[in-house]
């Protein structure tokens, strides 16, 4: 299992957005659009409901929202990055984040969701991470960095 497996252009999105709620409206409308998600409403509320326990911010500019949900087949990974930053994230450090990952996998993947969660968060602890996106980012160059195609 390797983020190839999950993140393509086609899962990617520079943001619009300036604030996390609208960002993650952006990202739902990205995720509707793929195969094996089932009631998008109850997804919708699910992430927010976890947000509201505790912000997904962990630092340096990036946020991670995910949830196990029965309504998905198959995990699924979608990005979003903001070159202006999203002002309300809630962030652990208090900084805008610029770069949103929201990892969604089915109820019962609970090995899935750590190990694609690891990967993750493997992937963007590298310092220089963000700043090799740059202000004006495409998706492909936004994928290519995730999955370490860079």
């Amino acid at each position: 299992m390797t983020l190839k497996d999950f993140i393509g252009s086609e899962n990617c999105l520079i943001l619009k957005s300036r604030t996390k709620t609208e960002a993650f409206h952006e990202l739902f409308d990205l995720a509707e659009k793929s195969p094996g998600i089932k009631d998008m409403e109850n997804l919708k509320k699910e992430i927010f409901y976890r947000e509201q326990i505790m912000s997904t911010g962990i630092g340096r500019g990036i946020g991670i929202p995910h949830v196990r949900f029965e309504g998905i087949r198959e995990p699924r990974i979608f990005a979003g990055y903001s070159p202006e930053g999203l002002k309300n994230y809630e962030s652990i450090d208090n900084d805008d984040v610029k770069l949103v990952v929201m990892i969604l996998v089915g109820a019962d993947q609970h090995h899935e969701y750590l190990r694609i969660l690891s990967l993750v968060v493997g992937r963007l602890k590298e310092e220089s991470l963000l700043e090799r996106l740059g202000s004006s980012p495409g998706v492909e160059e936004l994928a290519d960095l995730l999955t370490g195609d860079d």
